[in-house]
């Protein structure tokens, strides 16, 4: 096996992980909505939009078997990372000022007319608040950890990436 195809299956390997994890913040915010009744609002949503749209382009990616085919789907994933980054700090934001709203009576039904709104109503509808404070997980609060989760993505993917195609040609 050539050293270009072991790095390839590296990042691979990173993509899947990269998607799993994305699935399972949507399991735990969905655990969260259904189980301890934290009701969704506009942001949330869009953020969950840009973990699902993030897991899809990693899984593709990781399908890919060339190079150029590899970068494009990780572009992709860095693209979505930058909105939910956006969205998660809007949503940070809007937490630490409650008088600034998140947009509900804008935002809401946009969010509510997307696709999957319709066919996954319990995942992708809006159903609360930007402002209602929650409980912090180790003291942050979910707006944060996604923020967190964004972040680390848009930075470590293209590093990731750099460093693993450091030899390459």
């Amino acid at each position: 096996m050539s050293e270009e195809m072991m790095r390839l299956g590296r990042e691979r390997r990173f993509l899947v992980l990269l998607g799993i994890i994305c699935l399972a913040l949507i399991g735990g915010a969905l655990y969260m909505q259904v189980v301890l009744g934290e009701a969704p609002c506009p942001l949330c949503i869009l953020q969950r939009y840009a973990l699902l749209l993030i897991a899809i382009s990693a899984f593709i990616g990781a399908a890919m078997r060339t190079r150029r085919s590899i970068s494009v789907f990780e572009g992709l994933v860095v693209i979505f990372a930058l909105a939910g980054a956006a969205a998660a700090g809007h949503h940070v934001y809007t937490q630490f000022y409650p008088a600034v709203s998140c947009g509900i009576d804008v935002l809401q039904p946009i969010v509510d007319g997307l696709p999957l709104a319709k066919i996954f109503p319990l995942g992708f509808q809006v159903d609360g608040f930007c402002e209602t404070p929650y409980p912090p997980i180790l003291g942050l609060s979910l707006a944060q950890w996604a923020l967190v989760a964004f972040v680390l993505t848009v930075v470590l993917v293209p590093l990731l990436i750099s460093r693993n195609r450091k030899h390459l040609n």
